[in-house]
């Protein structure tokens, strides 16, 4: 998911109180919660600004200690381990966590859902799957998956998955979750600008030194490296789902590794829809949800929320956009 490209300016000059004042942009790379985080902030000197990013470092680490399900201290794998055993207390954060993605389940008709990670992984896309499965299989593997399995206690604060071997992960929504957080960490302690990038789901607050809004490049998902368009965003967030890079061919057709967890089967028709909205959260879980549902569904969808706006690339690279999507662009 990496079809984002920010472009990030060396120098910020903002007047305050009437005096010039310069800022420096500060940039790290690291690796959390499996993927690449591109971290940047705008600060009066370089010596903050990597305080400022350890900083977002340390809430991104938080966070991922209690959504990870790999990690066998976290909250996420002590309910995952009682699935069909018992309610787990769990801690505030994680429950409206949880709650806010069976809400987005409940919109996208559950085209998203945490409860995917129940699947069976019979497809494979590390170039080891040499057949397609047989309807059998599809049906063993989605057989425990379903957020209404999901039950909820807001009085006891309490998780629980009805049905033994139920499993929840947050790869689709906890991404945008952790870069929310450490934008909200870094605003809280009055960092003027700065884009969080986590692994293409990405976040911005402040401007460009010209006052000019941050650009962000919508990737050719036919050339990953090409931009198609340039979009500005202001204290906005955006995140994109791709085909390009983790699929398989059968019989000529491709199939992707975004999997509708409703079916068991792949997605089709879509090779990349990129979400817009306020919360990287939100921009996450409707990147896939989108891309599952269709272009038809998914942007009727969108133009239905407020604040929500989505471009989507069909697999004959076609551009569809939402009613609030104004650029004109060529087709990539």
């Amino acid at each position: 998911m990496r079809a984002l490209i920010p472009l990030l300016f060396c120098f910020l000059v903002l007047n305050v109180f009437g005096q010039e004042r310069k800022y420096v942009t500060v940039n790290r790379t690291v690796k959390l919660m499996g993927s690449r985080f591109d971290i940047t902030v705008v600060a009066l000197n370089e010596e903050l600004g990597y305080i400022n990013i350890d900083e977002a470092v340390a809430e991104i680490t938080r966070i991922e200690k209690i959504i990870s399900s790999w990690d066998p201290d976290s909250e996420t794998a002590l309910i995952n381990k009682n699935a069909g055993v018992k309610p787990v207390k769990v801690s505030e954060e994680l429950f409206k966590l949880i709650e806010r993605a069976k809400q987005i389940s409940e919109i996208t008709d559950g085209a998203f859902d945490i409860s995917y990670a129940s699947m069976d992984q019979i497809w494979k896309f590390d170039g080891s799957m040499k057949r397609m499965p047989t309807e059998a299989e599809i049906r063993k593997s989605i057989a425990r998956v379903g957020y209404r399995k999901i039950i909820l206690n807001p009085e006891r604060q309490t998780v629980f998955l009805r049905q033994p071997g139920m499993k929840i992960s947050f790869g689709a929504i906890g991404k945008g979750y952790a870069a929310d957080k450490a934008k909200e960490l870094l605003v809280s302690k009055q960092v003027v600008a700065g884009i969080i990038n986590a692994a293409g789901d990405l976040t911005t607050w402040g401007t460009k030194a010209s006052g000019e809004k941050w650009l962000i490049g919508i990737a050719n998902p036919l050339s990953k490296d090409k931009i198609f368009s340039w979009l500005p965003i202001v204290e906005s967030s955006v995140a994109t789902s791709g085909n390009y890079e983790k699929y398989v061919v059968f019989n000529g057709k491709k199939y992707t590794h975004i999997i509708d967890p409703r079916t068991g089967v792949p997605a089709s028709g879509i090779s990349s829809v990129s979400i817009f909205a306020k919360s990287a959260e939100l921009c996450d879980a409707l990147a896939t949800a989108v891309f599952i549902m269709g272009k038809e569904s998914g942007l009727a969808l969108i133009n239905q929320l407020g604040g929500t706006e989505a471009i989507v690339v069909d697999d004959q690279n076609k551009v569809h956009k939402s009613s609030g999507i104004l650029f004109e662009s060529d087709d990539p």
